[in-house]
């Protein structure tokens, strides 16, 4: 009788790793086409399927990844930023096509998110999303790290702290979303959002935007509202930037839930967007593009950046190294800004 292909047998006949077989087989964006309909094509040529039941057994892994969504203030009762709603579609078909079930909780219901999920083999790893006060959430990661739990998140990039972070160019968007203002002739602005250390992916959109302005030699007309991202919050900081700095030309929100808030607020005041006034956002959700007027903004891919969570976390539970993945970022401009 024939014997049974193995993983081991697909890796040698394609001149690859065992590891490289396993993600083709799930269909890893982090394998190359070419290298993954070889292994496929091979693996269909010697009749191998991967035994699941086998697989769990031998690993004593429950085949399911936890998704912990931070509760966020949100001007409904969802507690979830409409950012991480488009994410989470892409995540759960990446799992899935990797033959994981997906659980899905707030990471804050429990102190103890290891005894919760690995430590209790719920779940082989963490996808994190979200994390309100960054200096506090810091202590969780240690935590988590301390424990010996895999996990990965979604954020910026910090090597001074535990765990592999996918998140997108933060900087860069900032900075490229103030050019395009610049070059429409704006001179006179004001940037929403938190600006310190807390909130480090809007302090590295505020840093990206005032590196634009510096080399515009316009930094000192600049001004610097606070706001959470929220609709509500946008709407108050233009308020209270009306009433401060009255003679602004262009808003650069941290994020489009506060841009969308600013558009309200300038209505309200009967100023014209963007005639007297332009408007940019950041993250390109879904209602950006239904604002009045549509919203210009940066785009972060989420359907990218589901996948890289899930594979970036297959790798952990696998033994493999996994480093920190920094996606680019692109300008979806609409009539806000006034291009």
């Amino acid at each position: 009788m024939k014997e049974k292909a193995t993983s081991f047998d697909i890796a040698h006949q394609a001149g690859v790793s065992q590891s490289t077989v396993s993600r083709a087989l799930r269909n890893s964006p982090l394998v190359n086409k070419e290298t993954r309909e070889k292994v496929q094509a091979i693996a269909r040529e010697r009749n191998y399927k991967v035994d699941k039941n086998a697989s769990n057994l031998r690993r004593q892994h429950s085949k399911t990844l936890a998704l912990l969504l931070f509760e966020d203030p949100t001007s409904d009762n969802s507690l979830i930023n409409p950012f991480f709603l488009s994410m989470l579609g892409s995540i759960t078909r990446a799992s899935a096509k990797a033959g994981y079930d997906l659980l899905i909780s707030f990471q804050n219901l429990s102190d103890d998110w290891h005894a919760d999920y690995e430590d209790s083999n719920k779940a082989d790893g963490i996808i994190l999303l979200g994390y309100g006060d960054y200096t506090e959430y810091c202590t969780k990661l240690s935590q988590l790290e301390a424990q010996h739990t895999h996990f990965v998140r979604w954020g910026a990039l910090d090597d001074e702290h535990p765990g592999v972070s996918i998140g997108c160019d933060n900087f860069q968007g900032g900075y490229d979303i103030t050019q395009h203002l610049l070059g429409l002739g704006r001179r006179r602005f004001a940037f929403i959002g938190g600006a310190d250390i807390r909130s480090p992916e809007f302090f590295a959109r505020y840093n990206g935007h005032q590196k634009a302005l510096k080399l515009a030699n316009v930094e000192q007309k600049a001004v610097q509202q606070d706001a959470i991202s929220t609709e509500d919050s946008g709407y108050e900081a233009t308020l209270t930037l009306l009433k401060n700095h009255p003679h602004i030309d262009a808003i650069v929100c941290a994020s489009d839930l506060i841009a969308i808030g600013v558009l309200g607020a300038l209505r309200a005041n009967n100023i014209a967007i963007p005639e007297q006034i332009a408007v940019v956002g950041f993250d390109n959700v879904p209602v950006a593009s239904f604002a009045n007027p549509a919203l210009t903004t940066v785009k972060q891919d989420t359907i990218l950046a589901g996948e890289i969570l899930v594979d970036s976390l297959l790798k952990l539970i696998a033994g493999e190294k996994v480093e920190h993945y920094l996606m680019p970022v692109d300008l979806v401009v609409r009539q806000s800004s006034g291009a």
